[in-house]
């Protein structure tokens, strides 16, 4: 299983590690590590979580109140958004079906 990061999953890490960085020094550091853990999780378990929109796989990440969404095709997941669980769930409704 090959596991792929789109650019906007990268932004949205970006956004997370800046927020956390912001409450205190090296966090944001503790976020990614954690993060990326989760996602390279995939190579093994891509596919048994529950499918959010009937299109996307979604992941809950272990250490931080993020949800990690991927797509399945083939032999290959790809992640295309990681995002704060403590937002509106509209507008990540409304992020998803665009993406």
């Amino acid at each position: 299983m090959q596991v792929w990061i789109a650019r906007s999953a990268e932004t949205d890490l970006l956004e997370g590690f800046v927020f956390y960085e912001k409450q205190q020094p090296g966090i944001g550091d503790y976020f990614l590590d954690s993060l990326f853990a989760d996602i390279d999780a995939l190579v093994l378990y891509a596919g048994i979580h529950i499918k959010f929109n009937g299109r996307l796989h979604r992941m809950l990440a272990r250490r931080f109140p993020f949800a990690i969404y991927y797509e399945l095709l083939g032999d290959v997941a790809t992640v295309v958004a990681v995002f704060d669980c403590r937002q509106n769930p509209a507008s990540i409704t409304e992020r998803l079906d665009r993406s």
